[in-house]
């Protein structure tokens, strides 16, 4: 049998792989049948959203990894790295500082006054508008991610198999809606622990064998090198795509907004006992994030010195980044029997257990804030209404693959769509715990201000992306070294017209791309990943001005509201108000002399009438 022949039969998905899939789809059924059954837990919503508040540290920790790793960090990271270089390391790496942010500084506040859902503390801390407000953005931009958390398998799986998208997208939505509706948070958390031992061992395995692949690291890093990857930007031009600061300083926000200020994680954090366990459980899943996540842009880097000087998506193999990550893993472990299926199976655990988790919040969110005030609550009805709806959010994320099946980048797609409120919720809350003075309504006004104005910059920059103003090219790739790399054969064998067929460089007019711009400053021309700190730019740079205006009684507060570093200042202030005498000694005495003169006086003219 020739080479190419072998190679070719390499790129199969045997029956071997089926029943790895199928074994982990089976799993998370199963543990979701075991707690939705066979468990002898409370039929209460405390039980279904919070696991009674009995949950154990290790567990919620790896839950909270699985549910930021999905798929789309499986396929879309490596697919960023590959076109645009090994800089986004630095989006990862700023969970170095995120990690104290949220133990000593976000999660305390929550503990401390009893809260469950994140939102609660902004109708505590302000008032019931800024609640449901930020509540409704949360609830719409789940609509818009869920789909897209589900379709990015669905797309690695029809990529080896050759089967139908939206069938595979009907079938794992499915398994994925029972086991969250039967088994609440606990079937979430431990599918996930299952899920995340598959994705670690997955990436593992394909990142060492890929690099035997190519000859070892020091040939990786040369190729990755020559190619441009390792090459990062530290310009201060905001319209460059992906630079240092960009990347950590957007990061930094991303992160801290996805783990401490979303109901989707805050639920898991809370469902420890002890603020102690919590702070363990957010430092054991800032550690994680950085190695997986890390690997996982190494990856990146790891396709482009394995397919240097031969590039599958410009030969027409591949048809876009986001499609090569199946490609590289069947190129490098396709001859190992079942492997295709575990890294199919590591794809879906990805985005299983975040789409279980999103499903299962949403659940509690939409209930407690939109309809028990409209119906007679029982723990019961409670949780058959939760179960429901998790029921329809899976009819409606496999009707809506089929627009997500048009997008071009998913990553850029997710970070743009989170771009509109996520920078937002992140500025009101901080605007709570760090700005006493500032109260209910500049909350409600700031935060809609920059939704709004977000939105704005977002829809005109989609406009200049249509119109061509804007437009991200990748590093550049090329076809010169396929005969050296022997891949002549497969590309031809393949897609014979790519050769013929390559793209012809052409003069590039005023426009903005991924590494500079050659046309005047707009704010429009700012890359995506600027988004979310821009957002939570807008509602301080409104709120502070607002907050001399409408003022606030900051000594009706508690100071449990606060940030302990805010919290010991207020605290002081009060301590120093209390010991203060009402008035001072020389005013009480001389007030005491003039109400005796008056007495006299009064007396005396009694007499005198």
């Amino acid at each position: 049998m020739s080479l190419t022949e072998n190679t070719l039969k390499n790129f199969n998905f045997g029956y071997v792989d089926y029943i790895v899939f199928a074994f982990m789809l089976t799993v998370s059924a199963s543990i979701g049948a075991y707690f939705g059954f066979f468990s002898k837990s409370k039929n209460t919503t405390d039980e279904y959203l919070l696991g009674s508040k009995k949950m154990k540290t290790i567990p919620v920790a790896i839950s909270l990894v699985a549910s930021q790793l999905s798929g789309i960090a499986i396929m879309s990271i490596p697919a960023e790295t590959y076109s645009y270089g090994f800089a986004y390391i630095y989006l990862v790496l700023s969970n170095i500082l995120v990690v104290p942010t949220l133990t000593y500084i976000i999660v305390p506040v929550f503990y401390e006054n009893s809260i469950s859902n994140c939102y609660e503390y902004l109708q505590i801390r302000f008032n019931k508008s800024t609640r449901r407000l930020v509540t409704l953005s949360f609830v719409l931009n789940a609509c818009m991610m869920l789909p897209v958390y589900m379709f990015v398998p669905s797309l690695a799986f029809s990529q080896v198999t050759g089967i139908n998208i939206h069938l595979i997208n009907t079938i794992v939505c499915s398994i994925c809606v029972f086991y969250t509706m039967l088994g609440g948070i606990k079937a979430v958390v431990w599918t996930d622990v299952v899920q995340a031992m598959v994705m670690l061992f997955s990436v593992v395995l394909v990142g060492v064998l890929g690099v035997l692949k190519v000859g070892g690291l020091t040939k990786v890093f040369e190729n990755a090198n020559a190619g441009g990857r390792l090459d990062i930007s530290y310009s201060f031009d905001p319209r460059i795509r992906s630079s240092f600061y960009s990347l950590f300083i957007s990061g930094y926000l991303m992160w801290t907004g996805h783990i401490g200020l979303n109901q989707i994680c805050v639920q898991r954090i809370v469902s420890l006992p002890t603020i102690q366990q919590a702070k363990r459980a957010l430092t054991i899943t800032g550690i994680g994030i950085i190695i997986i996540m890390s690997f996982n842009a190494f990856t990146g880097i790891l396709m482009f010195a394995r397919y240097f000087g031969c590039d599958p998506i410009l030969a027409a193999v591949v048809e876009k980044p986001d499609k090569l990550m199946p490609f590289f893993v069947q190129d490098v472990v396709g001859h190992l029997k079942g492997m295709p299926g575990v890294f199919i199976s590591c794809v879906f655990s990805a985005s299983l257990s975040t789409m279980s988790a999103i499903l299962n919040s949403l659940a509690g969110v939409v209930y407690f804030d939109y309809i028990k005030p409209s119906i007679r609550h029982t723990e019961a009805r409670a949780n058959a209404i939760m179960k429901i709806f998790v029921v329809l959010m899976g009819c409606y994320c496999i009707a809506s693959g089929l627009i997500v099946q048009k997008f071009n980048s998913i990553l850029q797609t997710i970070i743009t769509i989170t771009g509109i409120n996520t920078g937002a919720v992140v500025g009101v809350f901080l605007l709570g715990m760090f700005v006493p003075r500032v109260n209910g309504k500049v909350a409600v006004t700031s935060v809609t201000f920059s939704i709004l104005t977000m939105l704005w910059i977002i829809v005109n920059a989609q406009i200049r992306f249509k119109t061509g103003q804007i437009k991200y090219e990748p590093l550049p790739t090329s076809l010169n070294n396929c005969d050296f790399h022997d891949f002549r054969a497969i590309i031809a064998n393949i897609s014979t017209p790519a050769i013929s067929n390559l793209p012809l460089t052409k003069e590039v007019p005023l426009l903005t791309t991924a590494f500079g711009s050659n046309q005047d400053f707009s704010i429009y021309d700012i890359t995506f990943y600027w988004y979310k700190v821009l957002g939570v730019v807008f509602v301080w740079l409104l709120a502070i001005p607002l907050s001399y205006v409408w003022k606030s009684n900051e000594e009706k507060l508690n100071p449990k509201l606060f940030t302990p570093f805010v919290r010991r200042f207020l605290i002081q202030n009060s301590i120093e108000m209390e010991e203060m005498p009402l008035k001072p000694p020389k005013y009480i005495e001389s007030n005491a002399s003039t109400t005796i003169a008056i007495a006299s006086n009064v007396k005396e003219n009694n007499k005198s009438t």
